[in-house]
């Protein structure tokens, strides 16, 4: 029989004093991370053609669009913190949800902040050269950067709060600002568009390029992590989910424009690969403004961090107040109310994959896993339909059932392709899965005693 987690408002340990605009600058500074800046230049490189990598970014963005309408029907009527791991409870039964929680620490969030970590560190060096992104002082970067953020959501959700806000609205503002001055006054050609590669590319490594933009749209789901906090959930976090998927979803679109107008395909593919921005900048403006973008961007990606770090733990704080982990990840500040033992043992795994994986590595590894586990969240839409058919439900999927559908086609199709294509990436990610099932009939038996 599923198990419902607790209501961690109802615990007293966490009120709703998230707004809907804070909840936004998560979802917004979760998304627009390392993976926009990054992606192009591997997909450019695999595929060899401007209007492929464009299409993969549109279905990237429909993809996760349909997964936001679903997650929202998952979210209203159950906001309570944990995210996927209240929804798998729920629908499938303390195991599944058990395994969710489990690929959030180790794969979910961990890898994702030490991926994002690993490329701030490299647009850092492209603006001040004084080591190698995979050297000591890369990798000094990139943890000073964790557990500088670590710090500060340690110190509460207000602080966490503002930091986010500020975060935020300050990369946002300079994205909209290269746009505009790349249309203004750039250095570019629209006849880079038109360039194809020849040969068309094949079907699995269009596939595995997707994984990385399912990758940079990874984090549209992040108010289920929240909801326990969200003020009045039942519109915030639809509202949440739905219009700032879109709006990230346009603001991608624009930016691969922008690197494609600024570079052939052939130059964006080349070597350095990973700081695709910094090369476009640079073709754009020239030296001194490639710098000042490689500024925007560590601030842009030191922003999906700090909400990475932020809604993580909160599904490790759900699984500890429902018996599923020890009650010490279950413990929070006095004052700000923040999980800090979740927060600590979060920052700690992440370090652990800073030192050891590179970029591409952590990427594939980390898409392949979350989209079989988003995959069964949305599923458990119908699930949940047919099993609780009187639970309130604040918002419901339009189009019923066709988001759930496509998004589940899309997942099937995705996870088949990268086992054939990346299969050591893949074998790694599933191991990582399994490696939680003794754990959970360790953990299950104390709590069931």
């Amino acid at each position: 029989m599923a198990t419902e987690p607790m209501n961690t408002e109802e615990k007293g340990q966490v009120f709703r004093r998230v707004s809907g605009f804070t909840a936004a600058c998560v979802l917004v500074s979760s998304v627009i991370g390392s993976g926009i800046f990054t992606g192009t230049g591997f997909m450019a490189r695999d595929l060899g053609d401007a209007a492929t990598i464009l299409a993969l970014w549109v279905i990237g963005a429909l993809l996760a669009l349909t997964g936001a309408i679903s997650y929202s029907e998952l979210g209203a009527a159950l906001p309570h913190a944990g995210g996927e791991y209240v929804y798998l409870s729920r629908a499938y039964g303390p195991f599944l949800g058990f395994l969710s929680g489990w690929v959030s620490f180790t794969v979910g969030f961990s890898a994702a902040i030490a991926a994002a970590a690993v490329s701030f560190a490299s647009y850092f060096l492209q603006l001040v050269p004084i080591g190698t992104e995979t050297g000591v002082v890369g990798k000094s970067l990139a943890l000073g950067l964790v557990w500088l953020m670590t710090a500060v959501h340690l110190a509460g959700v207000g602080p966490g709060g503002l930091l986010q806000r500020t975060l935020t609205i300050a990369k946002v503002g300079a994205v909209f600002l290269l746009i505009l001055a790349a249309l203004a006054v750039g250095q570019g050609q629209w006849a880079n568009l038109a360039l194809r590669g020849t040969p068309s590319p094949a079907i699995g490594t269009m596939v595995v390029s997707l994984i990385f933009v399912i990758y940079a749209y990874s984090g549209w789901n992040v108010a289920g992590y929240l909801a326990g906090e969200i003020s009045n959930p039942g519109r915030n976090i639809p509202r949440t989910m739905i219009i700032g998927t879109l709006f990230v979803g346009g603001v991608y679109v624009l930016l691969n424009l922008l690197y494609l107008y600024a570079l052939p395909i052939e130059d964006l593919a080349a070597e350095p690969i990973l700081p695709v921005a910094e090369k476009a900048a640079k073709a754009l403006f020239g030296e001194t403004a490639a710098h000042l973008v490689a500024g925007m961007l560590c601030l842009s990606i030191a922003g999906a961090v700090s909400a990475m770090v932020w809604a993580g733990p909160r599904v490790y704080y759900a699984m500890a107040c429902d018996g599923l982990l020890p009650a010490i990840f279950a413990a929070t500040g006095a004052k700000g109310g923040a999980p800090v033992t979740s927060i600590w043992l979060q920052s700690a795994w992440a370090t652990v994959l800073v030192l050891t994986g590179t970029f591409e590595q952590l990427v594939v590894y980390t898409g392949f896993v979350l989209t079989i586990f988003s995959a069964l969240a949305v599923a458990a839409v119908p699930v949940l339909r047919r099993s609780e058919p009187h639970l309130p439900r604040p918002f419901r999927v339009p189009w019923y059932p066709l988001p759930p559908a496509l998004y589940l086609a899309f997942a099937g199709v995705i996870v088949a392709y990268t086992l054939a294509e990346r299969p050591w990436e893949s074998l790694y990610a599933l191991v990582t899965v399994l490696a939680g099932a003794p754990l959970y009939w360790v953990l299950g038996k104390s709590s069931t005693r």
